[in-house]
């Protein structure tokens, strides 16, 4: 815990964006401070992977 705040880190495959923003509003709104994903490339945000070349897309995905 921070102060009078707890501080919570969501971890998992970006696959599960949906939980992860339902989650992190829930936690957040409850008054906590969460630490969550930014980029949720494997649920379909294309724009994690423009500008990468395919060996490394490729080795990012697994």
């Amino acid at each position: 815990m921070v102060g009078k705040y707890k501080v919570i880190t969501l971890c998992s495959s970006t696959r599960f964006k949906d939980a992860f923003m339902e989650a992190q509003k829930r936690l957040t709104l409850e008054g906590n401070i969460v630490i969550s994903v930014g980029l949720f490339g494997h649920a379909g945000d294309t724009e994690v992977w423009e500008g990468m070349s395919e060996d490394t897309a490729n080795r990012t995905k697994f």
